[in-house]
């Protein structure tokens, strides 16, 4: 049975993107395909240059005969060896267009192996932007949970005090509640996402690990909104909150350190008219197509001149022993060999290799109005969500703002608890928005750098 991988991972890993990438190169099997139908393309063309080496044959035999008088009998045996030596000395450019048509098919085979590779890195950075969104989602509801979980302990002080009514009491446990299951189902979400990663690394049985941040996709958990306590100790924090008579505040990176100091966001480096010519130098399919058309130039070459004759030589050498003498002998030759050739079955063999390679010419053609669509449709949707960003960041500040306020408003009396609800709700929302516009961004950018043909 075949293995899953042959890279694995070893225990509390910490992976880098370019670690998963180096991981899915090694283990894919479409890869190990690709590389193993360029190999066979290879050989062909050493199939095809072995015209120019000589063949050579070699035969031995007894041969006997009896023959039969009227008053005698007599017998004529021998035994004989020979070896012959056959060598092509020139075809006309049959031999060089086929060896030419070969050589073109093993660059096609090896632009295959790089679109395989090419698929294969952009598999891994769509698991592994997956994989850091959720992570961020999950940090994201264990935040929500802990802020829930102040809320509701300070709303059954509030109530025991007979500051709030019960339906508050009651409405704190149902949210308390609600944000947990949104936790289980975040924490579900992220084992999801490590699912999908493993598949695109073929890992299989994969340990404990977890991964890194990249340069354009740099959360990290406390950029998100949590809950301390007011302590002698300013910087200590609870991760259960207790209320035990002192007020919990909000802390906060968001408000007080803009995310984007850390996400340093840096626009793409290339203009759409760059990615479309590096897009058409490097995007292996498009490639790929057109070695297949110049090795159906060749195949056209060949086919013309089967028509054309070779020039041959031969040197032989023979030994012959009978019951009377010993005889041995070279002999050597040159010929000048015309074909066989069926008329109507040639003609239409050229007619059929013109009719693919046009359609060939077509397929390269209609390649490159491909590429050129869908570089300008990624590069576009790339640019559309580079702008998103920032406005989506100032956002979120301006919801954990008027969070805030609406939690102060409601721990002096003055705000209802719908209000303070639907504040936190809002904020929640656009952390949420936030996360899926940066992980859109890098999977928009992925895309394009996939339809670029970037490995």
């Amino acid at each position: 049975m075949p293995a899953f991988s042959i890279e694995e991972i070893t225990k509390d890993a910490v992976l880098e993107l370019s670690d998963c990438i180096n991981l899915a190169i090694k283990n894919s099997p479409k890869i190990n395909m690709a590389r193993n139908y360029a190999l066979a393309a290879k050989s062909r063309i050493g199939q095809a240059k072995s015209d120019y080496f000589p063949t050579l044959g070699v035969g031995t035999g007894y041969y006997g005969q009896v023959d039969s008088y009227k008053n005698s009998s007599g017998n004529n045996n021998y035994y004989s060896a020979n070896a012959s030596l056959n060598q092509m000395i020139f075809n006309f450019g049959k031999t060089n267009a086929r060896i030419n048509m070969q050589k073109f098919y093993e660059i096609a085979a090896n632009y295959d192996t790089d679109d395989a590779i090419v698929q294969a890195v952009y598999d891994v950075k769509s698991a592994y932007y997956g994989v850091l969104s959720a992570q961020a989602k999950r940090d994201i509801q264990k935040a929500n949970v802990q802020v829930n979980e102040r809320q509701y302990l300070r709303t059954k002080a509030y109530f025991e005090e007979g500051i709030r009514s019960k339906i508050d009491l009651v409405n704190a446990e149902v949210y308390l509640s609600d944000s947990k299951i949104e936790l289980v189902k975040a924490e579900n979400n992220y084992k999801t996402a490590l699912i999908k990663l493993n598949n695109a690394m073929y890992v299989a049985y994969a340990p404990d690990y977890s991964i890194k941040n990249t340069e354009t996709f740099n959360f990290t958990s406390d950029q998100f909104l949590s809950i301390s306590l007011l302590t002698d100790n300013p910087d200590e924090k609870y991760d259960t909150v207790k209320y035990d008579g002192q007020e919990p505040i909000f802390t906060s990176s968001v408000e007080k350190n803009d995310i984007l100091k850390s996400y340093e966001f840096k626009p793409y480096n290339y203009t759409l008219d760059e990615a479309i010519e590096r897009a058409n130098k490097q995007r292996p399919d498009l490639l790929s197509f057109a070695a297949t058309y110049a090795a159906m130039e060749e195949s056209l070459k060949y086919i013309k001149r089967e028509y054309y004759p070779s020039i041959n030589g031969k040197v032989g050498y023979t030994h012959r022993n009978t019951n009377y003498f010993v005889n041995n002998g070279m002999s050597f030759s040159a010929s000048l060999d015309f074909p066989t050739v069926n008329i109507m079955n040639t003609v239409s063999r050229i007619e059929e290799a013109r009719a693919q390679l046009d359609a060939a010419l077509d397929n390269v053609n209609l390649s490159k109005q491909n590429v050129y669509f869908e570089v300008q449709n990624a590069y576009v949707n790339m640019q559309q969500i580079e702008k998103q960003i920032p406005l989506l960041e100032v956002k979120v500040r301006q919801t954990l703002e008027n969070y805030e306020l609406a939690d102060g408003r409601y721990a002096v009396g003055v705000g209802d608890f719908i209000q303070l609800q639907d504040a936190k709700q809002n904020y929640n929302n656009a952390q949420q928005s936030y996360v899926d516009a940066v992980f859109q961004y890098n999977i928009a950018r992925a895309t394009l750098e996939k339809a670029m043909g970037e490995k």
